[in-house]
């Protein structure tokens, strides 16, 4: 990674130049899956609409609804893609934002075609096998608007994720298309509550509840404690939950990439700030268009660069990890783990946001949102300004008219106060993951532990193990959970499960967990996931006992269990490779193609 240093606001005459320079270069580079760009703006649907050899293709789009006059067939053709579920809260509302960002596109006079894409609520998935299917619905979710913009030539996309795996989904898809596309953030849940006075709720309240109902004795006061957090945690407005979890961690990455338009990642969905945001798609997709502005010219090094940075900043969720090395698979860029360590051991953690903080992301919008965040960190030489922008312009310009940080908030501290002097996720590498994994550590925990493991399967045992209090306040406890990587899960199941009941049971401070499957962005406590290799591989996580000691250490960036190489050996001559979970279906494909957690688990290596 490339030092903060070099990182200036540079001047808006600096800026304009660097602008033109890079639209000319767009302008002449090759794209094989289309002809030459010319001076038109349906670069691409044009194979289909000027040829007398293609009379059924303009037979079909004359049956559509926006096609009418030989004239309507000269407008550039836009993808919206809308990742929609009616059963998620989430995505329930996405096609009602689509519909606005279609007339947005009219009066530019571009012909916006929406469709659906899949989408799988982590939320409710949690827990259950279902969760296998949540990061397979990433690349599925690529894979559906990659297909759609390349089989029906569409001249570029809009796409509106809003839960987690929704936006490393559509970015993948929009590095891989290389047309002009943005994203569209469906916005974040506002906070629930139980009544005036009480405190404010989300979606990991409800998950914690069932640690705390078994912390006060399962009594019938505990039931109603219980199920009114469960009632109360989410709110039928919609959006994203609330905290600096995955969805809003994704989210804000992309604007501090510049995909998405400025305060796209931190208005709430029952805003009007955020239908207001679609009105202004049409003008941005259009410059995009003129100039030729593609995602390979704002998804740069320097842009990856901004997003850990924001990402540390604002405590975001390990999946970022994960999810950022995969987007920048998508437009030929390696980024490692590695990396990801060289941001967090120079750039501190800042915003007071939840899962271990008190705030949401409608207080971090309240105070100016993620652009007077962005704004503060270029005033500091944090990030790079000239990054190009979805809107056509360089980030540092949008910043110039964002405004600052309210006076006298608190929910980002200031460089001089951090909560924590270096980035929360740390890359761990040791006996236990020689080839890396992932650590969230706030400091709130402490930097390092030392306990003894208890090895499970399934998260199913764990909760049996707590259910019954064999894992005890007082006593130091390593929960091992394995045989849930990407081939071996499969699909790397999130265990917000396990970490709100080891919350929730008061055992925060005497349990770390350590998985090979991921920590969703809701977790809080000593967690360390994404361990490579993999249990189903073979890795040494699958040759971890119960008693063994394990010590991880989030300064030397070590996590290690105290067990000799001969015993190890030993142990390895007795392991049994296990068969896969399932031997048929999409998650069968997924087995064999994905890759390691350090890889970003993607499927098109």
């Amino acid at each position: 990674m490339a030092s903060p240093l070099r990182f200036r606001a540079a001047t808006a005459a600096t800026r304009a130049t660097r602008a033109f320079s890079s639209s000319a270069r767009t302008q002449t580079a090759k794209d094989p899956l289309a002809p030459p760009p010319g001076e038109r703006l349906n670069r691409y649907s044009y194979m289909l609409t000027h040829s007398k050899t293609q009379g059924a293709s303009q037979a079909m789009l004359y049956a559509t609804d926006s096609i009418d006059q030989p004239k309507d067939l000269e407008r550039p053709m836009v993808g919206i893609a809308n990742v929609w579920y009616e059963g998620n809260p989430c995505n329930k509302h996405v096609l009602t934002l689509g519909t606005r960002i279609k007339d947005s596109l009219t009066k530019s006079g571009i012909t916006g075609y929406g469709f659906g894409t899949p989408a799988v609520s982590d939320g409710i998935s949690m827990g259950t096998f279902g969760m296998s299917y949540s990061l397979q619905s990433r690349d599925l979710i690529a894979d559906a608007v990659e297909t759609v913009g390349g089989g029906h030539w569409l001249d570029g996309m809009v796409t509106i994720p809003a839960c987690d795996k929704n936006m490393p989904g559509v970015l993948m898809a929009l590095g891989r298309l290389n047309r002009p596309g943005l994203m569209v953030y469906g916005g974040t849940m506002q906070p629930g509550s139980c009544g005036a006075g009480m405190p404010s709720l989300d979606v990991v309240s409800a998950f914690q509840s069932y640690g705390k109902y078994l912390e006060m004795g399962e009594t019938e006061e505990a039931e109603r404690v219980r199920l009114e957090t469960v009632r109360n945690s989410c709110r039928k407005e919609g959006g994203a939950c609330g905290g600096m979890y995955t969805a809003n961690t994704m989210a804000s990455a992309a604007e501090a990439m510049g995909m998405t338009l400025p305060g796209s990642s931190s208005t709430p969905t029952a805003y009007k700030e955020k239908q207001e945001e679609c009105d202004l798609v049409g003008p941005a997709m259009l410059t995009m268009l003129e100039r030729n502005i593609r995602p390979r010219d704002i998804m740069t090094r320097a842009a990856f660069e901004n997003a850990l940075v924001l990402t540390m900043i604002l405590g975001g969720s390990t999946n970022a990890v994960l999810h950022l090395i995969a987007i920048a698979k998508s437009v030929g860029i390696e980024l490692t783990i590695d990396d990801v360590q060289s941001v967090s051991d120079r750039v501190p953690f800042l915003a007071d946001l939840k899962p271990s903080g008190k705030y949401v992301m409608e207080d971090l919008h309240k105070v100016g949102g993620v652009p007077a965040v962005l704004k503060y960190l270029l005033e500091h030489k944090l990030i790079d300004g000239d990054i190009m922008t979805v809107n056509g312009r360089q980030l540092g310009d949008n910043l110039d008219r964002a405004k600052p940080l309210k006076d006298g908030q608190d929910v980002v501290r200031p460089l001089s106060d951090p909560i924590k002097s270096t980035g929360h996720l740390r890359i761990l590498k040791g006996n236990i993951a020689p080839g890396g994994c992932v650590s969230k550590i706030t400091g709130k925990e402490g930097l390092t532990f030392r306990g003894k493991a208890r090895v499970f399967d399934n998260e199913d045992d764990v909760t049996k193990a707590i259910e019954t209090k064999s894992i005890k306040q007082g006593e130091k406890t390593v929960i091992v959970l394995r045989y849930l990587g990407p081939k071996g899960g499969p699909g790397m199941p999130e265990m917000l499960k396990t970490t709100s009941m080891v919350m929730g049971a008061g055992l925060g401070l005497d349990v770390a967990c350590v998985t090979d499957g991921r920590f969703s962005g809701g977790t809080h406590g000593f967690t360390v996931g994404h361990v490579v290799p993999e249990a189903f591989n073979g890795g040494n996580i699958a040759l971890i006992e119960d008693g063994d000691e394990v010590y991880i250490d989030a300064v030397k960036n070590t996590i290690d269990m105290k067990v000799s190489d001969e015993e190890l050996a030993q142990r390895r001559e007795k392991w049994v490779p296990r068969e896969p979970k399932v031997k048929s279906g999409a998650l069968y494909k997924y087995i064999k193609l994905v890759s390691d957690a350090s890889h970003g688990a993607v499927t098109d290596a």
